[in-house]
């Protein structure tokens, strides 16, 4: 059998406004932890104050996997190292074309109006890619994502035509 199996991790880097989020909800629910102490009503304010900061902080901690097993590629978010989530899935059979995000090549694929997916870390020196997926009904979609070198070869393993280095 010629099977093919690479995963990769990527862990998103947390934006500045994020910071100033988490700052915000700890200030609340330390003052919504003396007007418990005060008023019944702060006790309300509190479990609200409380469960939304953790929700929060645990969706503000992002890490994408992205999953190739021969054609069939998928890519799951994983939020707070706990829960995951399958965000996209595709074919390379309907995958057009795959380059570096700021490839001239890439540009000629983009169409106004398409649906932009953004499975990157930002972090400052990642080599980002583009893959512009055309799904069922004709839907083109560019799905932005930081492959390693493992991957890339995989893609042009299967389909040498559609990568652009």
């Amino acid at each position: 059998m010629n099977d093919s199996y690479t995963e990769w991790l990527v862990k998103r880097k947390a934006p500045a406004s994020s910071l100033i989020i988490k700052a915000a909800l700890i200030v609340l629910c330390v003052i919504s932890a003396f007007l418990a102490l005060t008023t019944m009503f702060g006790i309300v304010i509190l479990v609200v104050a409380g469960g939304a900061t953790y929700y929060l902080f645990q969706n503000m901690n992002l890490e994408f996997e992205y999953l190739f097993v021969n054609d069939q590629i998928t890519v799951d978010k994983i939020m707070g190292q706990a829960r995951r989530k399958k965000v996209w899935e595709g074919t390379l059979g309907e995958v057009q074309i795959v380059a570096p995000i700021d490839s001239y090549i890439l540009k000629d694929y983009e169409k106004p109006g398409m649906k932009r997916l953004d499975f990157a870390s930002h972090a400052p020196n990642a080599r980002v890619y583009g893959m512009i997926h055309q799904g069922e009904g004709g839907q083109v979609t560019k799905v932005i994502f930081e492959p390693n070198d493992k991957i890339l070869h995989h893609i042009r393993q299967r389909s040498p035509r559609k990568v652009v280095l």
